[in-house]
């Protein structure tokens, strides 16, 4: 059969980021059996054919309303699909699906009827945001950091920009290239509706959130721009976790150091 990415070979392009992205997260172990799950917004890559294009499963309630979505088109990952499949056979463990005219539902209309990842949820509402604000990002990502993750477990963590000024110390990049630091959503239900309103709010403030005890969800312009500031915290946290294990609390760059690379890099905050 034919694939949807031999008509869009942009699409097939934004398509074939996403294998690598999941490669990336199944290679550096954050992406254990079906773990975490990728959308991108594909609607600026697609003509009018798609539009008649009929649907290849059934029309399944978001759980939501979602105005801004009103015939937009994603690419998702799908639910009990694993990284390291989607990485090597991305159109059999992933779906284009479009948003109905009620903005409450969608239907799969290439290239297999893979029904979207659990967490769609969350992911629709953030692109919702998005396009409400008139950001240009295209891309979310969910995934599980094994250092963040373990750092959430700690409650001195979870108060307001205290991992993030940590992180933001342990090495530049990630103050330059994670400007808006890592924001924290308390514990929810994995799925839930709850964890996607959250993870919105969280969103208007930062381009990284933890969920905690659970893991982060990035926003991109691109699915590898999203994946970049996720590596970054990460290599900031087994710095940290690297100086502990090795007997000793690392003292960090300075906050004046941190102001002066601010003022370099011109970065917000």
């Amino acid at each position: 059969m034919k694939s949807i990415l031999d008509e869009y070979p942009l699409l097939a392009k934004e398509v074939a980021k996403v294998a690598e992205t999941a490669g990336y997260l199944w290679q550096k172990g954050w992406a254990e059996r079906n773990g975490g799950n990728i959308t991108i917004n594909i609607s600026a890559l697609i003509d009018d054919r798609l539009k008649s294009r009929q649907a290849i499963g059934p029309k399944t309630a978001i759980g939501m309303r979602l105005p801004h979505l009103k015939d937009s088109y994603f690419f998702c990952k799908g639910t009990n699909r694993r990284m390291r499949d989607l990485a090597r056979w991305p159109m059999e463990n992933g779906s284009v699906i479009r948003i109905c005219d009620d903005c409450e539902s969608y239907e799969m209309i290439a290239d297999n009827p893979v029904a979207p990842t659990s967490e769609l949820p969350s992911h629709l509402a953030i692109h919702d945001y998005l396009l409400s604000i008139g950001s240009p990002y295209k891309a979310v990502i969910h995934t599980h950091p094994i250092e963040l993750i373990a750092l959430s477990h700690h409650q001195v963590f979870l108060k307001k920009d205290v991992l993030t000024k940590l992180l933001w110390s342990m090495i530049p990049e990630t103050r330059a290239f994670c400007p808006k630091g890592l924001g924290i959503i308390p514990y929810k239900m994995p799925s839930s509706l709850k964890l996607a309103e959250a993870t919105v709010e969280g969103l208007k403030e930062y381009d990284v959130v933890m969920w905690e005890k659970h893991g982060v969800v990035a926003i991109g312009n691109d699915v590898l721009e999203a994946f970049d500031q996720i590596d970054v915290l990460s290599k900031a946290a087994q710095i940290y976790l690297t100086a502990k294990s090795m007997g000793f609390a690392p003292e960090g760059m300075t906050d004046e150091a941190m102001e002066e690379l601010k003022v370099a890099f011109n970065l917000p905050g």
